[in-house]
């Protein structure tokens, strides 16, 4: 039998119930590696860990939230303890706020979505390093976006915490690279999960995607979960520090034009602050 890029590999994949994670936690499994998912709510890890049973793959559940330290701890001794020691990781839980300029962010919620993208990864990479580490070597994948290095206007904290993902994924590269830890990080565009569904296909926001995305349409889930399984896999031995943009040439141009939904969100007036008399 051909071997597969993942067999006796042990990786965990944060956000597992859905989306990208729920691609990337299918596809590892797939490529013969025991996966450890996780997330908040139990139903959508058991639809995931449905799915790989079916493909004959070997999955383990953990519910929990990744910007609880004790929480993230508990998740990868799981996987240790299930995968026989850990090698590889894809930090994919994330996301971000309500729409607003700057001078209308509300603070709780900024340090909320900080806390969902920068401070879970690094709690996530705190507690994985050691023990890939003692595996003798293996990959942390961090999921940033484009918002992290093309400018969202509106998007607030999220496009912080994307930059400081990807910083992060750097300076871990250098720090580990002798005890053959990678960190990279993959940039998905416009990727049509189960968030994106609410969003009208007719809008001006989708529209705006699809005038700046060169090859003209949206990522499947999957287009993510191959990026992930080349980064987990010794394909990428050689690889660290690089972030991956997998959004069909779409950083090549802007970002998307959320303006007609921030305008329904606060008054016009409000958008821009006075001019100060």
């Amino acid at each position: 039998m051909e071997s597969k890029s993942l067999d006796g590999r042990s990786v965990v994949v944060t956000g597992g119930g859905t989306g990208i994670g729920a691609a990337c936690a299918v596809l590892a499994a797939a490529e013969g590696a025991k996966v450890t998912i996780c997330g908040r709510r139990r139903e959508p890890l058991e639809n995931t860990a449905a799915k790989i049973g079916e493909g004959g793959g070997a999955v383990h559940i953990s519910t929990g939230d990744v910007t609880s330290e004790d929480d993230v701890a508990r998740i990868i001794g799981e996987a240790v303890e299930f995968g026989a020691g850990l090698h590889g990781f894809v930090a994919n839980a994330g996301g971000g706020g309500m729409l607003a300029p700057w001078h209308l962010q509300d603070t709780e919620n900024f340090i909320r979505v900080l806390h969902l993208n920068v401070l879970s990864t690094m709690l996530c990479v705190k507690h994985s390093v050691k023990h890939m580490a003692d595996a003798g070597g293996g990959s942390f994948v961090g999921m940033s976006s484009i918002a992290g290095h093309v400018t969202h206007p509106f998007f607030g904290a999220y496009t912080v915490g994307k930059a400081g993902l990807e910083e992060m994924m750097r300076n871990a590269a250098d720090e580990y690279g002798q005890a053959q830890v990678r960190f990279n990080a993959i940039r998905p565009g416009f990727t049509e999960t189960e968030i994106m569904e609410a969003m009208p296909r007719e809008g001006p926001v989708v529209a705006s995607y699809i005038s700046q995305t060169p090859m003209h349409g949206f990522a499947q889930p999957e287009d993510i979960a191959h990026a992930a399984r080349f980064l987990l896999s010794d394909e990428s031995r050689w690889i660290t520090g690089q972030m991956i943009s997998v959004d069909g040439g779409n950083f090549l141009r802007r970002g998307p034009d959320y303006s007609s939904s921030v305008t329904r969100m606060h008054k016009p007036e409000d958008i821009l602050p006075a001019k100060v008399s």
